[in-house]
């Protein structure tokens, strides 16, 4: 498939598409290097009726940002004026994620994470890349430092990226899309 074809097939799976499809099609991805991870990237949805689906989008999460493979800002979110900053994941109730995940789509759980969100700001890299076997390929990852966190990727285009969340106790990955930012 050429590069035009994936980012087709990339946007057909993006109006919604049966975890089974999503995943055989991540698995048909080449994987990624860790220099290819470098950048600040764009976070997009890719609906597949996971409990998370739309649940990041509903805070606004902006996406991530790797500087190099020791300095991974896993949590973008924007302020008020659109600028991204990162936020310290280890601070999220990721039990009450697991637990009850439509709660936090509630519009004041919305309302209270935006009145806190600027409390959560850290200039301190929360994650570091490494190249991990995921899924029977070795390929670039985002690993957590104090969670029990690992978003695995491959390649869909040089500014494209196909994101596996791996959440221990979830019992199945959540899948998201990551778009290269312009340079500054």
């Amino acid at each position: 498939m050429t590069p035009a074809d994936l980012e087709e097939r990339l946007r057909e799976l993006q109006d919604g598409a049966r975890p089974a499809v999503v995943l055989a099609w991540f698995d048909a991805l080449p994987p990624v290097d860790l220099p290819g991870m470098f950048g600040r990237w764009r976070s997009a949805e890719l609906p597949t009726g996971h409990p998370f689906d739309g649940l990041l989008s509903a805070h606004r999460w902006y996406g991530k940002e790797a500087i190099d493979a020791e300095t991974v800002h896993p949590l973008l979110f924007p302020d008020r004026a659109g600028v991204p900053h990162p936020l310290d994941p280890t601070l999220a109730p990721l039990w009450l994620l697991r637990a009850v995940p439509g709660l936090l789509r509630s519009p004041v759980a919305r309302h209270g994470f935006a009145a806190v969100r600027p409390l959560l700001r850290t200039d301190r890299p929360q994650a570091r890349l490494s190249r991990l076997e995921h899924r029977g390929v070795l390929t670039a990852a985002l690993v957590y430092d104090r969670l029990p966190v690992v978003d695995a990727f491959r390649r869909v285009s040089a500014d494209t990226l196909l994101g596996l969340m791996d959440l221990r106790g979830m019992p199945a990955p959540f899948p998201f899309v990551l778009r290269r930012d312009p340079p500054a």
